[in-house]
């Protein structure tokens, strides 16, 4: 069986993981399950996951992949580690305003304000 490719890129700086998307629209549900995979990975690896993930040119964003991320967030939480989003298109951002997930996490406009407010 093929490996498929990343469906993220990863930049680490220090102790802060920071994954932007390589698709504009998160809406495939393979994909889906493959980055939450893939996210999994990465924050497993660490003590303490320091994580930002850039959401810097997507434009779409399916249910699932908000479920997605609320699974990520408890993870991240459950190893005592951080969680933040940053560069949420103002579209999507109205979909976490609405369903309250703007509670939920730890959002910033840039990711430069995000990797600011690490511990």
């Amino acid at each position: 069986m093929p490996t498929s490719e990343s469906r993220i890129k990863v930049k680490r700086e220090g102790a802060i993981i920071e994954v932007f998307f390589r698709d504009r629209n998160i809406l495939d549900e393979a994909n889906i399950q493959q980055i939450e995979e893939e996210i999994r990975a990465l924050i497993e690896a660490e003590k303490n996951p320091k994580l930002l993930i850039n959401f810097t040119d997507v434009d779409h964003l399916s249910s699932a992949a908000l479920g997605k991320l609320i699974t990520i967030n408890n993870k991240v939480r459950s190893l005592s580690g951080q969680l933040k989003l940053s560069n949420i298109d103002k579209q999507i951002y109205d979909v976490f305003r609405i369903t309250k997930l703007n509670k939920i996490f730890d959002i910033h406009d840039t990711s430069e304000q995000a990797r600011a407010t690490f511990k």
